[in-house]
């Protein structure tokens, strides 16, 4: 699998090759991906932002955010979901906390100030409903 271009929406995310698992052609009516793959490889090194699946009205990525580094994202045009894959933390949305850990989940409007503060390690899927522009 080529590695598909950072999103700079949640700040710097790592660009390069992740290994194919998908064991052949794309499907055209499925794009299967790798989560726990792209979790650990983004968990070996600093961390950082890798979109898994893009198609219009929808973009999936793998988020890894490793203490010291700060979360350093800014508000976004579209709205989305984090879904805990592991670790704990606390997301501050408009100022107000939301505790979160394994198996927890929260949407996040558009346009809102977010970001997650108070984890070691934490890995989360995001979902984001792309507009169209």
């Amino acid at each position: 699998m080529s590695a598909i271009a950072p999103d700079s929406r949640l700040g710097p995310a790592v660009g390069t090759d992740i290994p194919d698992t998908s064991g052949g052609a794309p499907l055209a009516a499925a794009h299967p991906f790798d989560i726990e793959a792209v979790k650990r490889w983004l968990s070996e090194g600093n961390g950082g932002y890798e979109i898994v699946h893009a198609s219009p009205g929808l973009e999936v990525g793998v988020y890894v955010l490793v203490a010291p580094e700060p979360d350093r994202q800014q508000p976004h045009a579209d709205d989305e979901i984090y879904i805990v894959l592991e670790g704990t933390g606390t997301l501050e949305v408009e100022g107000r906390p939301v505790d979160l850990r394994e198996g927890h989940a929260v949407f996040v409007p558009a346009g809102a100030e977010h970001r997650f503060v108070g984890y070691e390690r934490l890995s989360v899927l995001v979902i984001f409903e792309r507009q169209a522009r």
